[in-house]
């Protein structure tokens, strides 16, 4: 019998996951730490793709939101909540920051778009040292998302082990996860790009949170 809280809750995680991951995979530009001149072409020959799908994914963020606060209503009456509660809390506000860090490079990709048209690479250089400060704090904002993101997987991995509402595999590797999210990211700060295996990895335990949840609910929940 199918039981509707798990549906929403899983609906959620596997939008979560398809928004977020194909959001990422389908730009037509994907910027490092801080942009380059093709960027703007890249992004300018394909204005109206980057626009859209970026907006996916920055709202795949906010969907992880609404799947974490779900998750965490379905733990409600189990003691429990004392770990997966703060996990989610946690979890939920570094999607928040990680939302607002891609939303530099949403708005800074398409201004910069528009503004180079038709200009060389000096213009583009000079554009892009006029957004080196605004880009170091992005970056920033980036990091802590990625940090606050597995410190709350970490304590919802405990969460989910004692509950025992989910395959146990999946709290294991939302620790894994967590620990390789805050380890990556304290150790080789300035290196963006050593996070993109996790942020795959963290897609796909999203979208197997939200299948399992969806198809076979989340065990002995009132």
């Amino acid at each position: 019998m199918s039981h509707f809280p798990s549906q929403v809750t899983g609906s959620l995680f596997v939008a979560a996951a398809v928004m977020r991951w194909l959001g990422w995979w389908l730009l037509p530009a994907r910027p490092g730490a801080f942009f380059e001149p093709r960027d703007f072409v890249a992004i300018r020959a394909a204005y109206r793709r980057w626009i859209w799908l970026f907006r996916v994914h920055v709202f795949g963020y906010l969907t992880s939101v609404m799947a974490a606060v779900a998750l965490a209503v379905l733990v409600d009456e189990r003691e429990a909540r004392i770990l997966v509660w703060p996990g989610l809390a946690v979890l939920a506000t570094g999607s928040v920051v990680g939302a607002l860090g891609a939303a530099f490079y949403y708005h800074m990709g398409a201004w910069g778009a528009v503004e180079l048209d038709g200009r060389d690479d000096a213009e583009a250089h000079r554009f892009i040292g006029g957004l080196r400060v605004g880009t170091h704090y992005a970056t920033c904002l980036v990091r802590f998302g990625r940090v606050f993101f597995g410190t709350g997987q970490v304590l919802l991995a405990a969460g989910l082990l004692r509950a025992g509402i989910l395959p146990a595999p999946l709290a294991w590797a939302a620790g894994a996860l967590g620990v390789a999210a805050i380890g990556v990211t304290l150790a080789r700060p300035e290196e963006l790009e050593r996070y993109r295996p996790i942020f795959h990895l963290n897609a796909a335990w999203m979208l197997a949170m939200g299948l399992i949840a969806f198809g076979a609910g989340i065990g002995a929940v009132r």
